[in-house]
């Protein structure tokens, strides 16, 4: 009976034994069964941020290849159309510059404004006493009837060339009824003399 007790025994501490090392087999087996889903879980999400970062970069690619507006690129039409656009006014900027050449000439050919009158001063005409406005016009100077040809600033030339240091504004201003781009020959004007008090 002692063999059969023994075996009893053995048999019940291998069985203890087996059952010891199925739990802790089996522990194992849970832990890593764990372990091997938390890894599925971070790939998952690994997979779905690389997702994310390939649409982004395929988005990036689209805006980078596609003009969002038409304004934001020039075609090659555009460019050849601002290029004759530039040649046009470059053309008539240099036939702008060939006429004045031309009137500036056609000016100095004309001979010179009628000299001064002699020295007779006259008065200037006086604004009427409701118009405060007037500016402030030397009350001595010279009267001057106008040719045909002049203009304001040949006038100012020769009244200057004779001593007497008028400027186009001070003719303006002495005669606020005349047009100084026409001048009628003719009409008469009045010369202020800034030198005279």
């Amino acid at each position: 009976m002692k063999k059969i007790s023994l075996w009893a025994l053995i048999l019940t501490f291998a069985v203890s034994l087996a059952q010891a090392q199925e739990t802790a087999t089996q522990q194992q087996l849970d832990k890593l069964s764990g372990q091997i889903q938390d890894i599925l879980d971070a790939q998952a999400q690994q997979g779905k941020r690389l997702d994310a970062l390939e649409k982004e970069i395929s988005d990036l690619r689209d805006k980078v290849n596609t003009p969002t507006t038409t304004a934001d690129y020039a075609t090659r039409d555009d460019l050849k159309k601002l290029a004759e656009q530039v040649q046009e006014i470059d053309r008539k900027r240099q036939d702008d510059r060939d006429l004045i050449l031309k009137q500036i000439e056609k000016l100095g050919s004309a001979g010179p404004v009628t000299p001064l009158p002699d020295h007779h001063s006259h008065s200037a005409p006086r604004a009427s006493d409701g118009d405060t406005s007037a500016p402030a016009v030397p009350s001595k100077g010279y009267e001057y009837v106008i040719k045909q040809g002049d203009t304001l600033g040949l006038i100012v030339k020769a009244y200057r060339e004779q001593g007497v240091k008028v400027t186009s504004r001070q003719i303006k201003a002495a005669n606020p009824d005349i047009n100084p781009d026409v001048l009628i020959p003719g009409k008469k004007l009045f010369i202020p003399d800034p030198n005279a008090k």
